[in-house]
């Protein structure tokens, strides 16, 4: 099976009330870690690629590294996806470079500024058989190149979701309502809480469309402990509870964003093996329980969070 794009996963995850994991990957083994957990689940996957991934491994390094998880995987539809493309010219290059879907981010513009900068991007990509999400609202948090103040965090306005889709053509819509890039999303104290009826209300409006949740890791208390204890320093780090995202994912929310916890997981490995063995210095021995970690962060989003196990 090749690279497969994503309306025919959300089309199925939108009817079938569950949502399709979208992991964001920036070398070898978290692509393994995270295509392994979903070809054992026969789970539908999306390989997603930042900014920052593209500067440190490079375009084709990755392209090829999840090339080579469509070889290893055959049984499984992969998608691969840009997160948070900036500009014309960043969607452009992933859509010639072989990516089978872009996300434009124009949520820092003014509304009409995204609109026009959306379909340009949505005009290009749909000539070339590759698909597109957007953004409405402004999410809080730091994730590479995105770093939102709390101050400046918008939420969704329902009332633009209707004109913004039809204006640009876009296949999917990412929406604000609560969840924040990073593993610090909350205030010691402060309650995770997402805004339902915002997404209540964008499905009313845009029935049967696919709907997306960027910041949606969870950063598992228990990873950060180990982060901590083997000379970490996360203090405060603070996730949106899983019941929360479980719930989006039966209503119209058909990709969830998840980046943190793969990060939280690999590393939480990696500092407990080099502790544990000080002496060792083969990369092999210490990244192969991180790329464990990787697929049993994956395994259980699937299978507890997504609820899209055997649904390849």
């Amino acid at each position: 099976m090749p690279l497969v794009t994503t309306t025919e996963m959300f089309k199925k995850a939108y009817e079938g009330g569950y949502a399709v994991g979208a992991f964001n990957v920036n070398n070898m083994e978290i692509v393994q870690g995270i295509t392994e957990a979903a070809s054992e689940l026969k789970a539908p996957v999306i390989l997603q690629v930042s900014a920052g991934a593209r500067k440190y491994a490079k375009h084709a390094y990755l392209v090829k590294l999840v090339e080579a998880a469509v070889v290893d995987c055959p049984e499984i539809p992969i998608a691969l996806h840009l997160d948070h493309g900036a500009d014309f010219e960043i969607c452009k290059s992933c859509i010639d470079g072989g990516f089978t879907s872009v996300m434009i981010d124009g949520s820092s513009r003014a509304f009409e500024d995204n609109i026009a900068e959306t379909r340009k991007v949505v005009e290009y990509a749909h000539a070339r058989g590759v698909v597109v999400e957007a953004e409405l609202g402004k999410l809080a948090g730091i994730e590479d190149a995105v770093n939102v103040a709390a101050d400046d965090a918008q939420f969704t306005n329902p009332a633009e979701v209707e004109e913004f889709v039809s204006k640009t053509g876009v296949d999917s819509l990412a929406i604000a309502i609560g969840t924040s890039h990073g593993a610090f999303k909350f205030k010691p104290g402060q309650k995770p809480q997402l805004r339902f009826d915002i997404l209540e209300e964008v499905s009313r409006r845009l029935p049967g469309f696919p709907i997306v949740l960027h910041g949606a890791s969870s950063v598992p208390q228990d990873l950060v402990k180990v982060i901590n204890q083997f000379g970490g320093a996360m203090p405060d780090a603070i996730g949106i509870p899983e019941e929360m995202l479980r719930q989006a994912a039966t209503m119209a929310v058909c990709k969830i964003n998840i980046d943190s916890d793969v990060r939280v997981a690999m590393t939480a490995a990696i500092r407990k093996y080099m502790a544990e063995n000080p002496s060792h210095f083969d990369p092999r021995q210490y990244l192969t329980p991180a790329r464990t970690a990787v697929k049993e962060m994956v395994s259980h989003k699937i299978t507890e969070v997504l609820g899209c196990a055997g649904k390849a």
